[in-house]
């Protein structure tokens, strides 16, 4: 009698093998860049511009503006503290009771993640700078472990603030509608900015896929000349 069974045998041994190294490849891909380098940004949908690192365009193109805040031990924050660093930024306030904490969380991972890369800063703007007084900053930083001169807490005037989010880092998704000061600033955006204040990409704190590539892309924007 012939055995039927070895064609079926071979064919799923086969399809394991097959899958196993699909796999393997497929993760190799993922712990790649997305990109060969980076792009970068100027408005509010977030279209990518590719542009070469070295383009005299750049020259002319969107920037985070010169600011003045207060960190969380009372010292002056300027585009000053930021030069030559990469940074990401967000914007939160330390009573929000329900993204903030999970955003809160993920920028711990990243400062553990860059702890010793003294090229990496994180920047978080309170939405709330009447109650997010410097102390009430401190407290904070000390409740949730916050690496002082790593992880800057900012505080100062609203209007600044509001401006920044929207007009600058455009970290709200409600496109096409102004809002004014009154109008409160909330969101899970984190924004990535490059050594020389573009923007470079815009990251959902509360995926940890999202957060992922976050960090993927800020070690592929050091290697930039």
């Amino acid at each position: 009698m012939k055995n039927f069974n070895m064609p079926i045998k071979s064919n799923l041994i086969l399809l394991v093998i097959l899958i196993v190294f699909g796999c393997k490849k497929k993760v190799h891909i993922q712990e790649g860049s997305r990109v060969d380098t980076l792009p970068f940004f100027n408005e509010a949908s977030f279209t990518p511009r590719w542009i070469s690192c070295k383009s005299p365009a750049l020259n002319s193109f969107h920037r985070i503006p010169d600011f003045e805040f207060v960190n969380q031990n009372g010292e002056k924050l300027t585009q000053k503290t930021f030069e030559n660093k990469i940074y990401i930024a967000d914007f939160f306030f330390t009573t929000c009771p329900g993204i903030c904490p999970m955003m809160t969380d993920s920028m711990l991972k990243l400062q553990e993640e860059f702890k010793n890369n003294g090229a990496v800063l994180l920047l978080s703007h309170s939405v709330t700078p009447a109650i997010d007084t410097v102390s009430k900053l401190k407290e904070y930083a000390l409740e949730n472990g916050i690496i002082d001169n790593k992880w800057h807490l900012v505080t100062g005037n609203k209007k600044e603030i509001y401006d920044l989010g929207r007009k600058f880092y455009f970290v709200e998704e409600d496109l096409g509608k102004p809002k004014g000061i009154d109008a409160f600033l909330h969101t899970e955006n984190f924004v990535l900015i490059d050594k020389n204040k573009h923007i470079r990409g815009i990251y959902n704190s509360l995926n940890s896929a999202s957060l992922a590539q976050l960090i993927v892309d800020v070690k592929a924007l050091q290697k930039e000349n």
